[in-house]
């Protein structure tokens, strides 16, 4: 068909007068259309025009010829009219039939559908966008408000890594040190005199201020009213405080204070004051330490069950404690309570204080604490326990073999052995010779011989034993010639004992001994002994025992 359409062609421009009324022709039909249209020859006009015409105008065969030449020009023309309005037909059908074909393939009304869908989703977007939009911007508001408000408070509260920081640790100076014992003393003088006033109430100081305060306590723990009490009493001496801070002078004590005097703090001191006032600080030091230690420790066996006994009484009563805190409501416990707290610590208390027989033997948490060990204990308790299983059992027939006149003790002395071996053979002495008790194992120190002038032989270092008769120094060299380094000194031999201070610089009397002998020109000296005094006391009491037992008394200094 299309190419039935490429071959139509108008020739030239048509008008509209050129065409008859399409009202008055007859409508084409489907059939008309879809048959073939065979161009009729056109006669040319130039034919008629070429013909020649009479210039008279008379006569009928040329009237004739014209009008059969109008007539023919006529249908030619009905006949192309004609020819054109099949051509638009066509056209219209053939267009209406691509245009049905086009729909069909685009599905129009679907994708139209589509597209308002779209549309609407986007409308829907935009909406919802608006208001997040608008939701922001109000967050963002709140936001700010609140972190104008409380961004301070909220800043309190973030979590950050904790910052491990290292303390610049002082150098140890003895003006410093000076100060923060007086520190110490003036921070605990309020604590020490609070417990002293407790404990002058607990002691009836004074009968008539521990009279007054037990009837109060009485009747503020028989109605209620014992926390508030305390409370109230807190609240009175933080007042009395204040009025003393303002200048007031407000002295209240039931025990009158003992004030302390203080020295003035000196600007230089000497080496020997600086190292005095060292050693007082670490013996204070080590005793609190101590003493902490053992209530630690104590503590610590009470609840490991080391001595069952005292443990048990603890859990004994924790159970007691427990049922009575289930059955009874809390007011009765607490009045009970108060009620043995004001018992225990007005009367209780007083007549144990008072007669220590009697808290001897009923004040149980007084004897449970003091029989608890501590571990140096044992541990001590523990190797006497095991001394006792390894020594060996003396049978009758034994003892019965015991010459008279030595005692069971002198046997077992036979025994003692140092490190090295028998105390009697590293000495070269008889074997009822063995070292006392109070110096069975030894007292550490170093043996000075100023008779010699080698370092070697000089100082030596080693253990230092008493015996009934002598006086005996082990040396601790391990080379073969250590027995050479041995000393043996006879007590009756002795002709001077005195304590001796090695270092003049060092404050104290020292931590050495003085021993003149005649073999020697200048006294040994053995040095460096941290339980001098007692070692000086043994040596002292039994060369005093040798000199009365064998020869009038010789002088001996201290």
């Amino acid at each position: 068909m299309l190419k039935r359409l490429d071959k139509i062609r108008f020739r030239g421009p048509r008008t509209r007068d050129d065409f008859p009324d399409l009202g008055e022709s007859p409508p084409p039909s489907d059939n008309e259309c879809n048959d073939e249209v065979q161009p009729k020859p056109r006669a040319a006009p130039r034919d008629t025009e070429d013909a020649p015409r009479d210039p008279a105008g008379s006569g009928s065969p040329t009237m004739a010829a014209v009008v059969q030449d109008f007539q023919r020009s006529e249908s030619e023309r009905l006949s192309e009219v004609k020819g054109h309005l099949e051509i638009a037909l066509l056209e219209k059908h053939f267009l209406q039939e691509e245009l049905r074909k086009l729909r069909e393939e685009t599905n129009v009304d679907s994708l139209r559908q589509e597209l308002e869908r779209e549309r609407s989703k986007r409308l829907d977007l935009e909406q919802k966008m608006n208001e997040k939009q608008q939701k922001e911007v109000w967050s963002s508001r709140l936001q700010k408000w609140l972190h104008e408000r409380f961004g301070v408070y909220i800043e309190d509260f973030r979590f950050q890594p904790e910052e491990s920081t290292v303390e610049t640790e002082e150098p140890l100076s003895a003006k410093r040190l000076t100060e923060n014992m007086r520190r110490l003393k003036r921070g605990a003088r309020p604590v020490t005199n609070f417990l002293r006033n407790l404990s002058a109430l607990s002691n009836w100081h004074s009968v008539y201020t521990s009279a007054i305060a037990f009837i109060i306590y009485m009747n503020a723990a028989w109605h209620g009213w014992a926390i508030p009490m305390f409370l109230f009493l807190a609240i009175l001496r933080l007042s009395l405080n204040y009025l003393i801070a303002r200048g007031w002078r407000i002295q209240w004590s039931i025990v009158p204070e003992v004030s302390e005097p203080m020295d003035p703090p000196k600007e230089d001191l000497t080496v020997s004051e600086k190292f005095q006032l060292v050693l007082d600080v670490a013996q204070k030091a080590q005793n609190i330490f101590g003493k902490m230690a053992d209530v630690l420790e104590k503590i610590k066996n009470l609840f490991m069950w080391v001595q069952p006994d005292s443990t048990r009484k603890l859990y004994i009563c924790l159970w007691v404690a427990f049922i009575t805190s289930c059955v009874l409501p809390y007011k009765l416990m607490g009045f009970m309570m108060g009620v043995y707290a004001g018992i225990k610590f007005f009367i209780i208390d007083f007549l144990f204080k008072s007669c220590p027989k009697l808290r001897d033997k009923y004040d149980t948490p007084y004897i449970v604490w003091n029989s608890l060990p501590t571990d140096p204990q044992l541990k001590e308790r523990t190797n006497a326990t095991v001394s006792r299983r390894v020594q060996p059992v003396v049978s009758r027939s034994s003892l019965a073999t015991i010459p008279s006149g030595m005692s069971r003790e002198d046997d077992t002395g036979r025994s003692h052995s140092t490190k090295k071996g028998p105390f009697h053979e590293i000495f070269n002495l008889p074997e009822s010779e063995r070292p006392l008790a109070v110096c069975e194992n030894g007292w550490r120190c170093c043996l000075i011989n100023r008779d010699r002038k080698m370092p070697t032989d000089y100082i030596r270092n080693g253990m230092l034993y008493v015996t009934e008769n002598y006086l005996c120094f082990e040396s601790s060299s391990s080379k073969s010639s250590a027995s050479k380094k041995n000393k043996v000194i006879k007590l009756e031999d002795i002709t001077d004992v005195q304590k001796y201070k090695v270092l003049s610089v060092l404050p104290g009397s020292g931590m050495g001994i003085s021993i003149a002998t005649p073999s020697t020109q200048k006294p040994l000296v053995f040095g460096a002994m941290i339980h001098r005094d007692e070692a000086f006391e043994t040596i002292y009491t039994q060369y005093m025992k040798i000199l009365t037992t064998s020869k009038p008394p010789a002088s001996a200094e201290n």
